[in-house]
């Protein structure tokens, strides 16, 4: 049956496995973002020898290009990519609302859903709750996220509750339209995906309880955290993260959708949260920004890692290895003076072997997590 089972419930964090129809996670685990169906610069054989074990996809990219119909012709998105272990889809529903936010004349959001253009050729999409499932189920993954309605964390408090109130009744639509997939297309418990319902409610506790209670009475296999889990001065917010969680049921998965940072990542563990997924470790990869590992034990402080620009002209002559302790293709054949050529004279090897140590770090950060809690 696929879900999540608890096996360990501490003070600080917990411990489960996830079964898939693609196969098992131990969590806590990390995504990267494959939002085109593609690690950027990567194949999917680099990923899996990163020690990786799941992918995220995003649907409002996929439906746009290259649709989701070829994707269903092609086997699936497993096999359109050629990675078979757990895939998670994004609904979409960020990055439509990051559209209009940014041009209000690319659409609008109306309670039937959201209303929008093509960024490459103007054509008009409306993208409900039933229809972002219908796509998830077209991608053939392994978990699903409803659609819901996201907004900043500087909105009023009147703004986060309606916006709250329509991601509840559109994730009721979203359970609707899941349960009659499921029916059509012949599903079993064994094959079915896991479907996650998202918890808004912004920069107020109120808000975020309620709509996780309301959720929890929708019925999902796991939920999410939506909106940021920061200020608009990157300070972490603790209490909200943390009562988000713990008005969330113990016996079924939370996703941090978004997060982020290693110092993050371990401070959300200890706070409730099962899995991760960013954008960071790669695009910090191909930006030349590698995390490197410090001695202590993990904190939510940071101390466990740095930093390292490789551009840094300190580099140039530098023969080590980038990370000693590390067991990626970087650091075991390559040294940081020749990745630093590679990112001056702008090889496209510079940032496949910085983004694949940045995801072996993070493996390896989820590993550490499993170990020490």
């Amino acid at each position: 049956m696929n879900g999540f089972a608890l096996k360990e419930l501490g003070k600080k964090s917990r411990s489960g496995l996830v079964t898939t129809g693609s196969g098992m996670l131990v969590t806590p685990f990390f995504m990267p973002d494959a939002t085109r169906a593609a690690v950027r610069g990567a194949s999917s054989s680099d990923v899996d020898h990163s020690g990786i074990e799941a992918l995220v996809v995003n649907t409002y990219h996929l439906m746009l290009q290259p649709g989701e119909t070829l994707i269903r012709k092609a086997g699936g998105i497993h096999q359109f990519m050629d990675w078979q272990k757990p895939v998670l889809s994004d609904s979409g529903g960020y990055q439509v609302y990051s559209l209009i936010h940014r041009n209000p004349e690319m659409g609008k959001i109306t309670e039937d859903g959201a209303e929008f253009k093509s960024v490459f050729d103007g054509s008009k999409y409306l993208l409900t709750p039933e229809r972002s499932i219908q796509i998830q189920f077209d991608l053939g993954v392994d978990m699903m996220v409803c659609l819901d309605d996201p907004r900043p964390n500087d909105v009023s408090e009147l703004e986060a509750a309606e916006a709250v109130e329509r991601t509840i009744r559109w994730a009721a639509r979203c359970k609707d339209e899941y349960v009659k997939q499921v029916a059509m297309r012949g599903l079993s418990e064994e094959t079915r995906p896991l479907l996650f319902g998202v918890v808004q409610g912004g920069m107020f506790v109120r808000l975020r309880e309620h709509c996780a209670q309301s959720l929890t009475e929708i019925g999902f296999g796991g939920y999410g955290f939506g909106g940021r889990h920061i200020d608009n001065d990157g300070n972490f917010l603790e209490e909200i993260v943390a009562k988000t969680a713990a008005a969330l049921p113990n016996e079924r998965l939370r996703f941090a959708l978004g997060i982020g940072t290693p110092s993050d990542i371990v401070r959300c563990y200890r706070l409730g949260w099962d899995m991760f997924d960013c954008v960071i470790p790669t695009r910090e990869g191909r930006h030349g920004r590698l995390f490197v590992w410090k001695s202590g034990p993990l904190d939510v402080l940071g101390s466990f890692y740095a930093t390292m620009n490789i551009n840094n002209e300190q580099y140039k002559e530098d023969f080590s290895p980038v990370d000693a302790t590390c067991d990626c293709e970087l650091c075991t054949c390559f040294t940081r003076a020749y990745l630093k050529h590679l990112f001056r004279v702008a090889d496209p090897l510079a940032g496949r072997l910085a983004s694949l140590h940045n995801l072996r770090f993070y493996a390896r950060l989820m590993e550490r997590l499993r170990q020490d809690g």
